[in-house]
């Protein structure tokens, strides 16, 4: 009889059932935040963008970057980069430009309206931030004990995937 791990032989233990649930949880938040982005501009009138566009106004903020960097820097997660970014231009929240050493190449960089959308969200992050605190519901070294665990599972992610290639 060979000794083999609940893990290795299909079963479940708490390590699996944890790793499970993180991964759901992780998930949820994602979707949980959009949905509280879109509250927050729908109770300020703010409706000519989605929230996936909103938070990529953030995460851009006063940086000016490609298309391709929006992914490699991870400011953005999706895959219609593209459509979005086309958007953002078109309503006036990004400038873009062609690069002049590489024509194919587009830079964005955020308007005045486009940092005004990039505060809000700014504004909404400080307010929960404080109010996690403030309510007991994590402290701030549980936040960071949340995000350097988070940090971790994504660079064991990202090796994983350099492995198969």
């Amino acid at each position: 009889m060979s000794i083999h791990s609940p893990i290795e032989t299909g079963g479940r233990t708490g390590v699996m059932n944890d790793y499970l649930d993180a991964l759901s949880l992780v998930e949820r938040l994602h979707r949980l935040l959009l949905d509280v982005i879109k509250d927050e501009f729908e109770r300020l009138g703010v409706l000519d963008l989605n929230a996936v566009q909103a938070l990529l106004l953030f995460n851009i903020g006063e940086n000016e970057v490609t298309a391709g960097e929006l992914k490699t820097r991870g400011y953005y997660q999706g895959s219609n980069v593209s459509y979005n970014l086309k958007k953002l231009v078109e309503k006036g929240f990004m400038h873009h430009q062609r690069c002049e050493i590489d024509r194919r190449s587009v830079r964005v960089r955020l308007t005045p309206r486009g940092r005004e959308i990039r505060d809000i969200v700014a504004g909404l992050f400080a307010r929960h931030a404080e109010g996690l605190v403030v309510r007991g519901v994590v402290t701030a070294d549980g936040l960071t004990e949340i995000a350097d665990a988070l940090k971790r599972m994504e660079r064991y992610w990202t090796d994983q995937i350099r492995y198969i290639y």
